[in-house]
């Protein structure tokens, strides 16, 4: 038989990011720094949160979350693909595999819907600042985070169990550094039309609704910033939403190139180049963008340095 069941398929081949031997070690080092700089950055802003009772508010709420969903989603990728520098056969079992694919999507989704609640608390927050506590109660902000999630868990759920559903060829030679949806789609042998109507769908869903609402979001900002008489004011209001700009552009920009433009015109090479970005780089960046742009977090490290030198 030329393929063989999804089900009977008992591990997948990950290429990996480069097949050049020469660059294989300087490539590992590399992205182990990166990794290192994602784990202590986000872990370092999650423990600046928690400690300073100051910066317990939603806009720290959201960002304490997104530093999470940045350290597991990098987590997720990372180690396997360091494995595949170092490593002969970088395997992966079927069921591995599966595992990777649904966790990245979780918190690769949640990601893009944390962003968007970000959008909409800076939204309140300057445009609506008389009513920000009431609008942005612990109420509202925890069943913003379950939304989050909850849109993480659909579009995790969706893709996975339409993955489960190919039939692989016995070629489980996957062109990639990890278990993502179109690599793992090259190596069916039946019509993936189903597949990547999911794709394009689900995908277009989990990047144009928070494109919309972020948007939207900033189109009044920049409305209200516009309508503020004292340059301090504007300002003010410019540098506190400034790095979240930068963060959203970084990853929305990379996610849809990857995922909304056929493979036709997007080689696999060339993909696997666009998804460092979002998988490697923005966990990596986002804790620094957000931590050397904002006066509160570095006022929070601060004390917490002369406390501890002090001591």
């Amino acid at each position: 038989m030329a393929a063989k069941n999804s089900s009977f398929l008992t591990e997948f081949i990950l290429a990996g990011l480069t097949d050049q031997p020469g660059v294989q070690i300087p490539l590992f080092f590399l992205f182990l720094g990166f990794y290192v700089v994602t784990v202590v950055g986000n872990l370092g802003l999650i423990t600046l949160i928690g400690l300073n009772s100051h910066l317990h508010t939603p806009m720290y709420f959201f960002l304490y979350n997104l530093s999470f969903i940045d350290f597991c989603y990098s987590s997720v990728i990372t180690p396997k693909m360091l494995m595949s520098f170092v490593s002969k056969k970088n395997s992966i079992s079927y069921a591995g595999c599966m595992t990777q694919l649904f966790f990245f999507l979780f918190f690769v989704v949640s990601e893009s819907f944390i962003l968007s609640a970000m959008a909409y608390d800076r939204y309140v927050a300057i445009c609506n600042p008389l009513l920000y506590t009431i609008t942005m109660s612990p109420q509202v902000c925890l069943l913003l985070l379950l939304g989050v999630y909850g849109m993480g868990f659909a579009g995790a759920m969706a893709h996975t169990a339409c993955m489960m559903g190919v039939t692989f060829c016995a070629n489980n030679l996957v062109n990639h550094y990890m278990c993502d949806i179109l690599p793992l789609l090259e190596r069916a042998c039946t019509s993936t039309y189903v597949n990547e109507l999911v794709v394009f769908v689900v995908v277009g869903i989990d990047i144009g609704v928070p494109t919309v609402t972020i948007f939207i979001s900033y189109a009044l900002i920049l409305s209200s910033i516009l309508h503020i008489r004292s340059t301090e004011g504007r300002s003010k209001a410019f540098s506190t939403c400034s790095s979240h700009i930068i963060a959203v552009s970084l990853f929305f920009g990379s996610g849809a190139f990857m995922y909304l433009k056929p493979s036709s015109i997007l080689p696999m090479n060339q993909g696997k180049v666009s998804s460092l970005f979002y998988t490697t780089l923005v966990p990596m960046l986002n804790p620094l963008i957000y931590s050397l742009r904002n006066k509160d977090v570095k006022v929070a490290l601060k004390k917490i340095l002369n406390k501890n030198a002090f001591s």
